[in-house]
């Protein structure tokens, strides 16, 4: 839910995010752009799980200072804290932002998603770099604000996609480019990771009540913009939130940025025209289900406007995980016994693309492309390349003015899961559903009382 003083200028706010969908903006360098010999001053907002990963790195960089940390956890904070003894400790990110907010020029935001808005918007109005994990964001209307925001702002930003820095990634967008597939003709992203679906992703509903959280956790603090629930061991925290429509983004929003990455990056695109979600019939026919937790397996298909890299003046992406998966004629093209669990394949009019997730792509058939190598690429580090734009070497692979259209269709997609076997019409520039308003309830949310940002 919006302050008084920021929902009066949507429309402002419309119009220019529009224009910065429908074009390519690099973020600005920071204002100490040349300073390179200074130290960046960081903090960080979550630092167990993933926001351990991101600590080590950003503690890896020699020009990085970790002035301050903070995790509602306390037994993470302090395993955190003994990699920087000389950072300060927080529980509650508001304080931390309150008292060290002269101290520090970048932040990272590494908690559950329906956090990271409130954290990362707040940075950005005190005028400080942001690394966020992603989705980057809980909702559509979320995300539209913090890309506005960062462009505005000026800010360096940089979303937690970090393969997108990687040469598997880099090389899959110079090859897209490059155009040895020829036109486009359709995309089809698939993560089927084995185990995931048991470890993360529960059928629900939740348990009925709960009991008290552990001493070290604040569960209030936890719970921040969400709703209110009461603590239940083990299907929350650490690491389940995922699977539950108030803190997470269920799998393809978990997982989608990774994958859609290269794809969007390297064919240009921009907002869908539809979206349309199919789920299992388990999680569809269950309405305690529907209300609670997100399904166990997605098959989503976006129709995009066609560009000068497509064969038709539309043409359509499609997402697969848990029990669906793409097409046999489509892995056979590679291979149906060692098709990548977590992959992107680009099929065109002069052959395919194979983009599996970590690894390099792969031009298909083989025989034809065998005489086209990798390009040479100088190895990046995605945590490193963004302390280095914010000391004004660089740019950052995936600021959000980049990121923040790609990560909006994703999450739009999981408004289609909610509202299975409907197509959506999207209309970008109004942020409408123009066919069925009533799933417009799903682009934002309202945040428990003292939460509002």
């Amino acid at each position: 839910m919006e302050n008084n003083s920021h929902s009066g200028s949507r429309r402002k706010f419309l119009a220019t995010t529009a224009s910065l969908i429908a074009s390519p903006l690099l973020l600005n360098l920071p204002a100490f752009a040349g300073k390179s010999a200074q130290k960046l001053r960081h903090v960080c907002v979550g630092v167990g799980g993933m926001g351990s990963h991101d600590l080590q790195r950003f503690i890896a960089h020699p020009d990085v200072e970790i002035v301050a940390i903070c995790d509602v956890d306390k037994e993470r904070l302090k395993k955190a804290a003994e990699l920087v003894p000389n950072a300060r400790q927080y529980t509650d990110w508001r304080k931390l932002l309150k008292e060290e907010s002269k101290n520090f020029d970048s932040i990272n935001v590494s908690v559950p998603d329906h956090n990271h808005y409130a954290i990362a918007i707040s940075a950005i109005r005190k005028g400080k770099h942001v690394y966020c994990q992603k989705p980057m964001c809980h909702d559509v209307a979320e995300i539209r604000k913090l890309t506005e925001a960062a462009v505005k702002a000026g800010i360096v930003s940089q979303l937690g996609t970090q393969h997108a820095s990687g040469k598997g990634d880099r090389t899959g967008v110079q090859w897209i480019k490059e155009g040895h597939i020829g036109k486009i003709k359709k995309v089809y992203l698939c993560s089927n990771r084995p185990g995931a679906t048991e470890a993360y992703r529960f059928p629900g509903p939740r348990p009925a009540g709960g009991e008290a959280p552990p001493e070290f956790l604040d569960w209030d603090l936890w719970t921040g913009t969400a709703p209110m629930r009461p603590y239940h061991p083990a299907i929350y925290h650490p690491a389940k939130w995922r699977a539950w429509q108030d803190f997470g983004t269920g799998w393809s929003g978990d997982i989608g940025c990774h994958i859609f990455d290269a794809v969007w990056k390297g064919m240009g695109l921009t907002a869908p025209r539809s979206v349309h979600a199919r789920v299992q019939e388990s999680w569809e026919n269950s309405p305690q289900r529907r209300a609670d937790t997100w399904p166990q397996s997605n098959h989503i298909t976006w129709v995009f406007p066609g560009n000068e890299m497509t064969e038709a003046e539309e043409f359509t992406v499609e997402w697969f995980d848990g029990e669906f998966y793409p097409p046999e004629e489509v892995r056979s093209l590679f291979s149906l016994d060692d098709y990548p669990a977590e992959s992107a394949m680009l099929v065109g009019t002069e052959g395919a693309l194979l983009i599996p997730h970590t690894k390099m792509p792969v031009l298909l058939p083989a025989e034809k492309f065998g005489q086209i190598s990798p390009p040479e690429l100088e190895d990046r580090d995605h945590y490193h390349h963004f302390v280095d734009a914010c000391l004004g070497k660089t740019k950052t692979e995936s600021h959000f003015a980049q990121t923040g259209p790609m990560t909006e269709a994703i999450i739009l997609g999981t408004v289609a899961i909610r509202e299975p076997k409907k197509t959506l019409v999207w209309n970008t520039k109004k942020m409408k559903i123009s066919n069925h308003p009533d799933a417009e309830k799903y682009l934002s949310r309202e945040y428990r009382a003292g939460w509002e940002v």
